[in-house]
């Protein structure tokens, strides 16, 4: 098995003939925080959305584990491991925050997801349920109704969900956005945390988190892939400052700043 975990081949998706994703080549080493950035309309969701397939590629394809999975549908991808959070927050508000981590843990009990199983039989789920949420720091809010959550802890009751389906590629769809500083602070050392013997792939618009944790970014611009590398790499890659800031020389000097105030 190589080293790597994912791996997409000239992956392009055309819609009536734009292309929004176009030969893009991405490589996702086993055990990483892996970064895909770019401005607004570089083609991030969309390249998230052919690689869980909520979106079928024009053409391209896309290795998980050395396996081809082009083909696969959205369900087999993620028996076989490919877990996904969304922008938004997908999670049960009207069950408690334990309730929810529980669901995500069904298929351990070879039943599928029976929202009607008896209490009985799902508190045999409940010592891993408890588990997973004081790996996110939410044992205390076990009984809470998750309505009634913050917004940052709703987003950590959404990494449990995904932790409890044992994903061996976790996607994460811009999980600090809409976040104050506090939040986004505990989110991000949240996923660093849970990142330990897992792989992660992230799109995310804050550059300070993506600084603090990744391993390796991969910028997209126009969806092409415009630069790859460690972020001081990409930091200093005049094209990556150009893509940012929409202009040139005069506005390099600012972006670095900017970038390297971030790290």
């Amino acid at each position: 098995m190589s080293g790597f975990i994912l791996e997409t081949q000239n992956l392009t998706k055309e819609f009536r003939g734009f292309k929004a994703v176009c030969d893009v080549n991405l490589r996702v080493q086993r055990g990483h925080i892996h970064a895909l950035i770019g401005p607004n309309g570089a083609g991030k969701t969309t390249c998230f959305n052919l690689l869980t397939k909520f979106l079928v590629p024009t053409s391209g394809r896309i290795l998980f584990n050395d396996k081809d999975i082009t083909a696969a549908s959205p369900a087999h991808i993620a028996r076989m491991g490919v877990i996904r959070s969304f922008q938004i927050s997908a999670v049960f508000p009207h069950l408690t925050v334990l309730q929810n981590v529980r669901i995500g843990l069904q298929r351990q009990l070879g039943t599928s997801f029976h929202f009607w199983q008896s209490e009985r039989k799902l508190d045999a789920l409940n010592d891993r349920a408890m588990a997973l949420l004081a790996e996110v720091d939410l044992a205390s809010f076990a009984d809470t109704i998750t309505v009634d959550m913050p917004y940052g802890r709703k987003r950590a009751l959404e990494i449990a969900t995904t932790l409890a389906m044992e994903p061996a590629l976790m996607l994460l769809d811009e999980p600090t956005q809409g976040m104050g500083h506090e939040d986004v602070h505990r989110v991000t050392e949240l996923i660093k945390k849970v990142s330990t013997g897992r792989t992660i792939l992230m799109v995310e618009h804050n550059m300070k988190v993506v600084a603090g944790i990744c391993d390796r970014i991969s910028v997209l611009q126009r969806g092409c892939m415009l630069a790859e590398g460690t972020y001081a790499d990409v930091s200093r890659n005049p094209q990556v400052m150009e893509a940012y800031m929409g202009t040139e020389a005069g506005a390099e000097g600012a972006h670095a700043q900017e970038l390297e105030g971030a790290h």
